[in-house]
């Protein structure tokens, strides 16, 4: 049997942009990228702490140390700058990975 366990969050990170007229992404600071464990093109949930949305979309990185998360396509209409949102990664593994997985 395998588990879905969270595997990576950023919590309540502020929105910086919200780019409707670009393909479909959150771009996040490579340094968040990075710390956070979430990497370049993985699945991502949102949740917006600000308005009660929940999105999925994909990761894209952005320049280290910007500071910058960015709500982009289809997506913008669902956080605005200022938002306060949770970013998390979820992955799946057995449950001896599970035990094992810090």
């Amino acid at each position: 049997m395998n588990l879905t366990l969270l595997k990576a969050k950023i919590h309540r990170a502020h929105v910086t942009h919200a780019e409707l007229h670009y393909e479909g992404s959150c771009a996040i600071d490579g340094k968040l990228l990075d710390i956070s464990g979430i990497r370049e093109y993985e699945q991502i949930h949102i949740w917006n702490v600000s308005n009660g949305e929940r999105l999925v979309t994909y990761a894209i990185r952005t320049d280290e140390n910007s500071g910058i998360i960015s709500i982009n396509g289809s997506a913008a209409r669902r956080a605005a700058p200022g938002d306060i949102i949770i970013i998390a990664s979820y992955a799946q593994m057995s449950e001896a990975e599970a035990a094992a997985f810090k």
